[in-house]
């Protein structure tokens, strides 16, 4: 469900009616200042409706009924705004309460014997202890995998149905409770307290349990406070002048509390008030839309502020499997004799590398059917000590590897290693490919060109980034010349070549100190470190616990591009706020010329000039702006949910688009509404 569905969802509707009431609670209201001045003069001008109907008249009792009944309707829609925000993630977390079940654990008393166990409730499982969890069965608590490798279906959490494979060691070892193990077995040790895993803190996280105001929050509603008591003291300061200046005339008071209370009421900014708090809540909800989980509202605040991306270069900017491009034969082999070669030392290799070695020769000399059974071979599989993999077979041996690695091989049996092989790997280099050569019997044959595949619509994101002053720098264990190439061809700003952990870090802190916010995602214990520094740090939920621990944000799905959209989404919500907010602010232009002219003009004859609405009398004037003060809440909260439209321009251009879009309109718009409703009320005769 959307945002803009949620508003079309009678179930979501008729539970945010109710909150709406529920948060009539005092406790509630005060939490929000500008709204519970509204709450505190509704209360008032219930009193002084009372009172009128007893006799104490402070105005006409008609015209305080309809402007105490008006004030309640505006704590309402300000109380249903928010509870309509809420209402998704309520539902987000009702689901996933369903999804999560009670069920029994296999608690290991020695991790290294799993056919040992004792079956107990997942609840009283302890950080640190070891479970068995075998095929069919749900993973009781999120753990890092020690022992074993399985197929796990994760779609309770991500909504991905496409089932992962969670292994010992390396980065794809952290496996989350509430997910299901459809194949084999995993022995996992667990990284949470009961009560504190990762579903826990979903849920807590999408209901808003958890929400937690952040500091540019605070500061705007600090900001509108300030905003209230002083318009709280010009009111208190005009009913004085008031009183004294009819005192002096010898006339009767013509303002009464009824009318500075709603005048109050109208200038103070209530219209972002009321929508603040749906705000952040929506923002946060349409991360969660993106399977993205914030341990704060700071981190997506922080995110709508970055101005610079590390990106690694494998399955963000590139596809992320290298494929077969080309045969570059030398020293007089031919090409066909070279993809033979090839082919042969990669039909045990089952990465995608080797896989499209294999295909391309099948396609360019139709390669095919080998028969291998006769030819007593043996596969040698490619290791990190050696760099090279390949095949042994009758009297004969191929090596296909890196540059280097074959370079040694042949030289340590006595050949020499080909100059002309060597240009080729230098212009394969330059082209941004990875070179392989390969060596028959300890003689260079030739390289082939294995080449990044850029991913589409790639240049242009990064692109729109640029204008929006955002810098992207890519992140490669390549060599520099190989990462310039790619950097080039994907339209980067910069790349470090070569990357350790300790180079990301050391970038991190150099763009910090110049002043810029940074966010990276990382998914291996060796980003950790650079995560922890980063400003925003989206960690992969298919990686190391230590990687999760490390970032302020987990991406559910695992995916490299997200952190693109995490900024958009950031930028969006500060976008939205500061928009909403110079609305807001911009009312209180035309409410001042709707009020205080037709509210003071009998004392102040004077005050005719800013006449200029022309309102039908000064109860019809200060009815029509309240009620406009509480439409306009109603009005704006489908746009407070689904945001203010992103779109990719320079900070500066945005901001005079909105202040033209939001601070002129937020003007105007209320001269015509108000306008108007002056006309419905003089038409149906109630005032």
């Amino acid at each position: 469900m959307n945002q803009k569905s949620a508003l079309r969802d009678p179930a979501l509707i008729r539970r945010a009616i109710k909150d709406a009431f529920l948060k009539l609670n005092p406790k509630v209201q005060i939490k929000n200042p500008v709204m519970f001045l509204v709450f505190v003069s509704s209360v008032l001008t219930t009193v002084l409706f009372i009172l009128g109907l007893i006799g104490i008249q402070d105005a006409p009792t008609g015209f305080v009924l309809a402007i105490t009944v008006i004030l309640w309707l505006t704590v309402l829609f300000a109380n249903f705004a928010e509870a309509i925000a809420e209402g998704r993630g309520k539902a987000q977390a009702d689901a996933l309460r369903a999804s999560r079940k009670d069920v029994t654990a296999h608690r290991l008393k020695d991790p290294a014997d799993h056919k040992v166990f004792e079956d107990v409730a997942s609840t009283v499982l302890k950080k640190g202890e070891f479970f068995f969890a075998s095929a069919g069965e749900q993973i009781p608590a999120d753990g890092e995998v020690v022992e074993g490798a399985a197929s796990v279906d994760e779609s309770a959490i991500t909504g991905e149905s496409a089932p992962v494979i969670r292994e010992a060691g390396g980065d794809r070892s952290a496996v989350t409770g509430g997910t299901t193990v459809l194949s084999d077995w995993l022995v996992v040790r667990v990284t949470q307290e009961p009560g504190k895993s990762f579903m826990d803190q979903m849920i807590a996280m999408v209901e808003g349990a958890s929400r937690k105001k952040t500091p540019n929050e605070i500061a705007l509603q600090i900001l509108l406070a300030a905003l209230t008591v002083i318009f709280l003291l010009v009111v208190v300061s005009l009913y004085a002048y008031s009183m004294f200046s009819a005192d002096q005339a010898g006339v009767g008071n013509p303002t009464s509390v009824t009318s500075l209370v709603a005048l109050l009421v109208c200038l103070a900014p209530t219209t972002i008030g009321a929508l603040l708090s749906a705000i952040g809540i929506a923002g946060m909800s349409r991360l969660n839309q993106a399977n993205v989980l914030a341990m704060s509202g700071r981190a997506i605040e922080a995110a709508g502020d970055v101005d610079t991306l590390l990106l690694d270069k494998t399955g963000t900017i590139t596809l992320g499997n290298r494929q077969a491009a080309e045969f570059v034969p030398v020293d007089g082999c031919t090409e066909r004799d070279l993809a033979d070669a090839a082919q042969l030392s990669s039909l045990a290799d089952e990465t995608p590398e080797g896989r499209s070695i294999v295909v391309l020769a099948k396609e360019r000399f139709g390669l095919r059917g080998r028969n291998l059974g006769d030819r007593n071979i043996h596969f040698v599989p490619f290791t990190a000590a050696t760099r090279m993999s390949g095949v042994n077979y009758d009297g004969g041996e191929i090596r296909k590897g890196a540059a280097e690695a074959i370079k040694a091989y042949v030289e340590e049996a006595g050949y020499g290693f080909s100059g002309q092989c060597q240009e080729e790997v230098d212009r394969v280099a330059r082209q941004g490919g990875t070179p392989l050569v390969v060596a028959k019997n300890h003689r260079v044959m030739g390289v082939i060109y294995l080449k990044d595949i850029i991913k589409d619509g790639v240049k242009e994101k990064f692109a729109d980034l640029r204008k929006m002053g955002i810098k992207t720098i890519m992140i490669t264990g390549d060599n520099p010349v190989t990462a310039a190439a790619i950097a080039a061809e994907a339209g980067v700003d910069d790349f470090l070549a070569q990357a350790t952990p300790e180079g990301k870090l050391e970038m991190i802190r150099k763009y910090q100190q110049q002043g810029h916010l940074v966010a990276m995602t990382g998914d291996g214990t060796n980003d950790a470190p650079a995560l922890a520094q980063a400003d925003v740090a989206v960690a992969m939920n298919s990686g190391t616990q230590a990687a999760k621990e490390a970032g302020n944000m987990v991406d559910l799905d695992s995916s490299p591009t997200k952190l693109i959209e995490i900024v958009q989404i950031g930028k969006q919500l500060l976008m939205t706020r500061g928009s909403l907010t110079t609305f807001s602010i911009a009312n209180d232009v035309a409410k001042y010329f709707a009020i205080i002219p037709a509210l003071f003009i009998a004392l102040y004859p004077q005050l005719d000039v800013l006449n200029i609405m022309r309102l039908h009398s000064a109860q019809s004037a200060i009815l029509s702006a309240t009620i406009y003060n509480a439409l306009i809440i109603v009005a704006l909260i489908p746009l407070a949910l689904r945001g203010v439209k992103y779109r990719e321009v320079p900070a500066g251009k945005l901001l005079k688009k909105n202040l033209l879009v939001y601070g002129l309109g937020g003007i105007i718009a209320p001269f015509i509404a108000i306008k108007i409703i002056d006309l419905i009320l003089a038409v149906l005769g109630l005032v």
